[in-house]
């Protein structure tokens, strides 16, 4: 077989230029350091509005293309307007799409050609902690659960590892699974 019958693979990520990303920061370490915003402006009721435009990194202010916003709420059972998802699923997504980016671009590193990915993302929470009607019940998720369909060229075992490999390595799935300190402050 020739190097040109094998199979191209192609699931839409830059490997190579990660790779080399990782490389330059490897030897410029102060360059690693990111800062990520986000700006919240509450609108009415529990309908809020978050943007997200400038971050820091690379040494340097740095600017998406465009902001993005996400308008977050809660639903009408709570006597709210539902004008977005809730701020705990907004974490359900954060957490899927980052495991999501991770499962292309670890296939694509491995020769791995995906066809499609479908997460579905479910967190168990009980709101008597949040509604106070219960002090001993926490106010966040109890448990998290990540369920993946993946149609790809390859066995279950290499998919796996795919798997665990995003999990590795997603920020968010750091973030959710190991504490971090917040400050939260009135300026």
């Amino acid at each position: 077989m020739s190097t040109t019958d094998i199979p191209t693979v192609d699931n839409g990520v830059q490997v190579d230029a990660l790779l080399g990303a990782k490389a330059q920061l490897s030897e410029v370490r102060e360059a690693a350091a990111f800062t990520f915003r986000a700006t919240n402006e509450w609108i009415s009721g529990t309908h809020s509005r978050t943007t997200v435009d400038g971050f820091f990194g690379l040494g340097a202010d740095q600017q998406h293309r465009e902001p993005h916003q996400v308008e977050t709420d809660h639903p009408e059972i709570f006597a709210s307007a539902d004008q977005g998802p809730t701020p705990p699923e907004l974490v359900l997504m954060g957490l899927a799409g980052c495991l999501s980016a991770g499962i292309a671009s670890v296939a694509q590193h491995r020769g791995i050609q995906l066809r499609s990915v479908k997460a579905t993302v479910e967190g168990r929470m009980d709101v008597a902690g949040i509604l106070g009607i219960d002090p001993e019940v926490r106010n966040g998720f109890d448990a998290i659960a990540v369920r993946y369909e993946i149609d790809a060229d390859a066995d279950a075992d290499d998919l796996r590892a795919v798997v665990a490999q995003s999990q590795k390595r997603s920020a968010v799935f750091d973030i959710v699974t190991n504490p971090t300190a917040v400050v939260v402050e009135l300026v």
